[in-house]
């Protein structure tokens, strides 16, 4: 496992559309490790492989008490409710916006196996994933946000 640099905004990279991951292998595994280590260290909520410069459809979240989750290929097929709340990025430092997101999400994706998996995720885990769900697609928060403020 390493520690990898986490881009901050300005980086096209940050911009970019994520490819689908066509073969669960060794180089998938590592960088699901290094994607850990690297926002526990950062200690966030989520990282997207596009934050550290890896342009595949892969995120990790962590979730209080339960540990991490590790999601390939994901797809969010079904949203309901609406929350709207802080949110903060490792790649928009010092930057805290308030968001609007669905207060519960149902995720379709794989697992380091390659086993299939659906996730329902409800208020804060909900909202993370949504976040690190845009990451896929090249939208940031501050994209969404209805306002943004220095962080405290």
């Amino acid at each position: 496992m390493a520690y990898r640099k986490i881009l901050q905004v300005g980086d096209p990279i940050l911009r970019q559309i994520s490819k689908p991951v066509e073969k669960i292998d060794d180089e998938i595994i590592s960088l699901l490790d290094d994607m850990k280590e690297t926002v526990t260290k950062a200690e966030g909520a989520g990282l997207a492989a596009v934050q550290i410069g890896v342009l595949k459809r892969v995120f990790v979240i962590s979730i209080e008490d339960e540990g991490y989750f590790e999601f390939i290929n994901p797809k969010i097929i079904k949203q309901a409710g609406v929350q709207k709340g802080k949110e903060g990025c490792l790649s928009v430092e010092h930057k805290v916006g308030v968001v609007e997101r669905p207060n519960k999400v149902v995720v379709k994706a794989f697992d380091r196996e390659g086993n299939g998996f659906k996730f329902t995720a409800y208020g804060f885990t909900a909202r993370a994933i949504c976040h690190e769900y845009d990451h896929l697609d090249g939208i940031l928060y501050t994209d969404k946000a209805v306002s943004i403020e220095d962080a405290q």
